[in-house]
């Protein structure tokens, strides 16, 4: 029988490529979103599928799905910088009240629930690589802690579910993440440098570009969310690339990669902007056979290549400070 799995979020970047990647192994996918930061046209190619269904809906006040439900992904929340800073009180609902509402809806159905986390728990971490057992470096009142400390929340309700009522949870955290279907002005490292680059603007690269950045193309993470999902396991798991790269590296790469004259401008570092991250998969590794495939070069080019055909354009919108 076809699963019908829920994934919350799933019009957003990396939700979109989530229902792809489970539609293409034969599951059903309900993807719940409210389109404030997820893009109706990230899921446009899947209209009129037989095993897929969109429901508009905040995760926050009610996740309306009627019906079997086989499994739960959480991914709802905005995910970069300029969008839970302008979201903030949403933000903290997603992860609390979203993150509720979610896990209720896996306990009545029986089945299991992934919650997407963030290396943003770790905050500006003073132990690396950063490994499961780290409890993070996280400014609680800082402009950044809406998301990370909505994170941290959603991790704590995800367990406090597991031990009170046996709830099935997994816990994934996310590490930087990219690839095609990021927004041109959604403030991500990657797609402000291609977006720039493609423009012939000069690279903003914040702070002296010697902080560090771990980098997964998107259908590897797809796979290590999926690989966690299908597994036992609770978690906290790390699902992230470990080779590291300071900024400068990444912006050199990108300008040479894309063939532009542009040059690099150095801007204020952001407050609480993390100095390193680089995250220790030994755990996915070995307990789940999950390491990413795809080298910076390859994905750095596939994402050229979709910004290039269909974001990377002069008329294209402004872009801001990057995750």
């Amino acid at each position: 029988m076809t699963r019908r799995l829920v994934v919350l979020g799933g019009a957003g970047f990396l939700g979109s490529h989530l229902c792809d990647h489970l539609l293409d192994r034969g599951d059903g996918v309900v993807c719940v979103d409210d389109f404030s930061t997820g893009r109706r046209a990230n899921v446009a190619h899947l209209d009129g599928h037989p095993r897929f269904a969109v429901v508009e809906a905040d995760v926050s006040r009610v996740i309306p799905v009627e019906g079997r439900i086989d499994g739960v992904f959480h991914l709802a929340s905005p995910a970069s910088p300029p969008d839970y800073l302008a979201r903030p009180l949403q933000t903290l609902a997603v992860g609390s009240e979203g993150t509720r509402l979610g896990l209720e809806l896996a306990a009545t159905h029986g089945v299991r629930f992934l919650l997407a986390s963030t290396s943003e728990v770790y905050g500006d971490p003073a132990v690396h690589p950063q490994v499961e057992s780290y409890w993070g470096n996280v400014n609680p009142v800082g402009p950044r802690s809406v998301y990370d400390e909505a994170k941290r929340f959603a991790e704590a309700l995800s367990m406090a579910h597991r031990r009170a009522k046996g709830t099935d949870v997994a816990i994934a955290r996310i590490f930087n993440t990219y690839g095609p279907r990021l927004r041109p002005d959604d403030g991500r490292v990657v797609s402000n440098f291609v977006v720039q680059a493609l423009r012939g603007d000069d690279l903003t690269v914040y702070g002296d570009g010697s902080q560090t950045r771990s980098l997964c193309y998107v259908a590897d993470e797809v796979a290590g969310l999926v690989a966690l999902f299908d597994s036992d396991l609770a978690g906290p798991v790390n699902i992230g690339n470990p080779d590291e790269y300071t900024m400068l590296e990444l912006a050199r790469t990108v300008v040479t990669l894309t063939g532009s004259r542009a040059g690099i401008v150095h801007q204020p570092l952001p407050v609480d902007d993390p100095t390193r991250r680089r995250p220790d998969i030994t755990l996915a590794r070995r307990a789940l056979g999950w390491a990413p495939s795809t080298s910076l070069a390859d994905g750095l080019a596939r994402t050229v290549a979709f910004f290039g055909a269909n974001e990377g354009r002069p008329d294209g919108p402004a872009i801001a400070g990057y995750r």
